[in-house]
C-alpha cells in the first residue's frame, strides 16, 4: 500500500464532499475522513445507501455528515449550481472534493459499443465530475488549503483492449486532473492529482472480473492510505501528480 500513516485529527474542522458515497470506496473514504475529524458530505444517487453511511459515522461519534442524494446522470447544470449554493449556505467553503463516483459500462471492442453506452459512461465519469468540479470551484477557493482528488485506473493511463468507454473516460479524466492543476498552480490555495486505487474488493471490480476471487484483493478501507495523504495538509505542496492506492 501506499506509505503514509495519518495522525488521528489530520482533517480536523476540514468539509470535504465525496461523490458515490454511498457504497465501495466512497463510503470508506467518507468514514475514514469522518474519523480524522472532517465534516463529510455525502453524495450519491441512492439516499439508503447514504443514510447508512451517515448512521455508522454518526454511531461512531464523529463530526455529524450530510446527506446529499445528487444523481450526476439526469443533473442539470443549474442543479449544479443549486447544489454549490446550498453547500455555501450550510458550510461556507469546502475543503476536500473526491471525485469516485463513475460506472464502467460495456466491457466489450470498441467496434462493438453502442455509442448510447458511450455516451453514458463519458456523461457520468467525465461530464459530470466536470460540471461538479466548475461550481464548487469557488467554495474551494475559499479554503486556505484545498485538495481535489480524481478516481483514475490503470487502463487510463496506458489503453487496454475491451475496456471500451470506461478506459477512455480515465484518461480523460487524468487529462481534466492535468488541466486544472496547471491553472491552479500558484494561483489559489487549491491542488488537484488523482488516485488509481487497483484491485480493490468492490462490486465494480467484480462486475469487471466475476470470475476472480475477490478476497485476493484489498478491502477499501485497506487503500485509504492514499486518500488520507492528499486530503490532507501534509500534501499541500503536491500538485498535478498521479498516485496509485497499491504499490
Amino acid at each position: 500500500m501506499f506509505n503514509y500513516s495519518a495522525r488521528p485529527d489530520l482533517l480536523r474542522g476540514r468539509v470535504i464532499l465525496v461523490t458515490g458515497a454511498g457504497r465501495g470506496i466512497g463510503a470508506a473514504a467518507a468514514t475514514t475522513y469522518a474519523a480524522h475529524g472532517a465534516t463529510v458530505l455525502l453524495l450519491g444517487k441512492t439516499e439508503a445507501n447514504l443514510t447508512q453511511v451517515y448512521d455508522a459515522i454518526e454511531a461512531a461519534g464523529h463530526p455529524k455528515p450530510a446527506v446529499i442524494p445528487f444523481n450526476l446522470e439526469t443533473a442539470l447544470p443549474h442543479q449544479y449550481d443549486e447544489l454549490a449554493a446550498m453547500i455555501e449556505s450550510e458550510f461556507g467553503h469546502l475543503d476536500g472534493l473526491l471525485h469516485n463516483a463513475s460506472i464502467i459500462g460495456p466491457r466489450t471492442p470498441l467496434e462493438q459499443l453502442s455509442g448510447e453506452h458511450f455516451m453514458q459512461v463519458m456523461h457520468i465519469n467525465v461530464n459530470a465530475t466536470f460540471m461538479l468540479t466548475s461550481a464548487l470551484l469557488p467554495l474551494l477557493k475559499r479554503s486556505s488549503n484545498a485538495s481535489v482528488v480524481f478516481t483514475s485506473s490503470s487502463v487510463g493511463r496506458k489503453g487496454r483492449a475491451y475496456w471500451g468507454a470506461y478506459g477512455v473516460s480515465k484518461f480523460a479524466t487524468e487529462g481534466l486532473m492535468q488541466t486544472l492543476a496547471d491553472e491552479l498552480d500558484s494561483v489559489a490555495p487549491v491542488r488537484a492529482n488523482s488516485i488509481n486505487p487497483g484491485a480493490t474488493r468492490t462490486s465494480m471490480r467484480a462486475q469487471a472480473y466475476p470470475a476472480e476471487n475477490p478476497l485476493n484483493n484489498p478491502t477499501p478501507e485497506e487503500i485509504m492510505p492514499v486518500y488520507l495523504y492528499l486530503m490532507g495538509p501534509d500534501s499541500s505542496e503536491v500538485n498535478g501528480q498521479a498516485f496509485d492506492a497499491q504499490q
